[in-house]
């Protein structure tokens, strides 16, 4: 977004946004505990005074005393620096800014996250998330929202800045939330007032919005006729965060993608995305749905996090490095006109697909939940073994196409590969383990003789099944740059030195296998 988004107050009744429970465990590990509880509503499009917001009403009839506009000195913060806001942070740069000012180094993420505020809602903090992250932080915000009756609104809003100015003189900022500009249909925006020049009338500030937007100037009855927000014809909200410093705390450490960058990704997303989707951060991916919510929310909790639970558990210590789209097509019709519409081709499988180029995993989810499994493997392989072999990559993620938990620990159970294995061990068509993991990815791939993704996977099943496959991906990890095919790897673990011998054993076993 150019300018910041609406709705920073927009107080209603209060918010039923569920915070995604991996979100939760994400916010929850930070140094500070969040409080997803607050005063006033969030909502963007709602309005008037909800029952979560208890404004503080300003009832004064006549400007209290020497609180005249005449009366305000000038006064200045000097030294405190500047930040540009990303897109929607206007609240949490303005808490940055402040916060530096104090010495305590936050940037707009560590706000975020202290905010509690669910990266799935796609915008940045509104004025409850902000008084929590505020709180967090160290401040004495004191009341934050306030009434004016709009039938003496002068003699209010002259009340509500004498209070801001005398905080000022006291060497205490203020974050303001107001409306954007004077023109129609203009967004609510937080800005961080610093200083009021008596000469000129002006209240001075910090402009998050703007690069070098740092002490600008407003003249004080423009500054006035924003900083109300008329969400009622006879009661105005005023809205006030005085940043006094209590105890600061020091900023919280944020895992490799935050709750802020999640947050920066779905706006990203919502503004290419088709009507009719569902939206689920499940870290490290972002599952997008056109099922019913309740369908995309089974298939993020139920697939998506087990998998990356458990996958994590015996495999991967990263993440991958950038945040992934998963794709989650509820038929084949939407399968085929969703990867048009998104990716500019048809698919080349009925199933589903790993692309790097488009950071994303897209599947057709009616066929099932095996394919996502699969697709899961492969960002983790690439983020944790750069230059893992393609025999090795699709091994592992066809094995866990029919996958279940054995011991708390992930376990690929037979599929329907096993039957295509079977015909070629007897018709003898199925290369050596040399031959196999001696292929490069165009031969893996383009020169299939068909078995190789079967022949792969029921490697891995056997030597799963004989307690030594997270022994071997670990051994052959530590020394791929010795053994880059993982063959020399396969016959130590196995204690096998004749590799003919063992393949026909391991031919055998394959034989005595069933599916289903």
């Amino acid at each position: 977004m150019g300018l910041p988004g609406g709705g920073r107050h927009t107080p209603g009744a209060a918010d039923d946004v569920e915070s995604v429970s991996s979100y939760r465990s994400v916010v929850l590990s930070l140094t500070l505990a969040v409080v997803t509880a607050g005063c006033g509503g969030t909502s963007r499009d709602s309005g008037g005074a909800g029952a979560a917001a208890q404004p503080a009403a300003v009832v004064s009839p006549t400007p209290a005393a020497g609180v005249g506009e005449g009366r305000h000195g000038t006064v200045l913060i000097e030294g405190v620096p500047h930040v540009e806001q990303k897109p929607d942070f206007c609240g949490e740069a303005a808490a940055e800014m402040a916060l530096r000012h104090f010495g305590k180094p936050y940037d707009q993420d560590q706000v975020f996250a202290l905010s509690g505020m669910s990266p799935e809602r796609g915008m940045g903090a509104t004025t409850r998330e902000l008084q929590t992250a505020l709180t967090h932080a160290g401040f004495e915000v004191g009341p934050v929202w306030h009434t004016v009756a709009a039938n003496n609104a002068a003699a209010g809003l002259e009340q509500l800045f004498g209070e801001l100015h005398a905080d000022l003189a006291a060497g205490v900022p203020s974050i303001v939330c107001m409306h954007y500009s004077d023109r129609p249909n203009t967004t609510e925006h937080f800005r961080l007032v610093l200083g009021y020049d008596a000469a000129k009338g002006e209240v001075i500030y910090h402009e998050p919005a703007e690069q070098g937007g740092a002490y600008r100037r407003m003249d004080r009855a423009a500054f006035l006729k924003l900083w109300p927000l008329k969400y009622t014809q006879d009661r105005w909200t005023v809205v006030r965060f005085a940043l006094e410093p209590a105890e600061l705390r020091d900023p919280p450490r944020l895992p490799v993608h935050s709750p802020a960058d999640f947050a920066q990704h779905v706006m990203k997303l919502k503004e290419r995305l088709p009507p009719g989707f569902t939206i689920v951060v499940e870290p490290p991916f972002v599952v997008i749905g056109n099922d019913t919510p309740e369908r995309v929310k089974r298939s993020a909790t139920g697939t998506v996090r087990w998998a990356v639970r458990m996958l994590k558990q015996d495999y991967f210590k990263q993440d991958p490095k950038r945040i992934l789209d998963v794709w989650l097509f509820k038929d084949r019709e939407s399968y085929r006109a969703g990867c048009r519409r998104m990716f500019g081709e048809l698919p080349g499988t009925p199933y589903g697909f790993y692309t790097d180029v488009h950071h994303a995993l897209v599947m057709n989810i009616a066929t099932g939940g095996g394919t996502l499994v699969h697709e899961i493997v492969h960002p983790f392989v690439e983020a944790n073994f750069p230059g893992c072999p393609a025999w090795f990559n699709e091994g592992l993620g066809s094995l866990y196409e029919q996958s279940a938990s054995r011991g708390g620990h992930i376990v690929g159970l037979t599929n329907w590969r096993l039957a295509g294995l079977q015909k070629a061990i007897r018709l003898g068509r199925v290369p050596t383990f040399a031959e196999l993991t001696a292929t490069s990815s165009s031969e893996f791939y383009d020169a299939d003789p068909g078995t190789n993704y079967a022949q792969s996977r029921y490697l891995l099943y056997y030597l799963q099944e004989q307690g030594q496959l997270v022994r071997y991906y670990h051994e052959f990890l530590a020394n791929k740059g010795q053994d880059p095919t993982g063959y020399r790897t396969l016959k130590r673990v196995l204690g096998a030195d004749d590799m003919v011998a063992f393949q026909r054993r391991w031919e055998g076993y394959v034989l005595g296998l069933r599916f289903p």
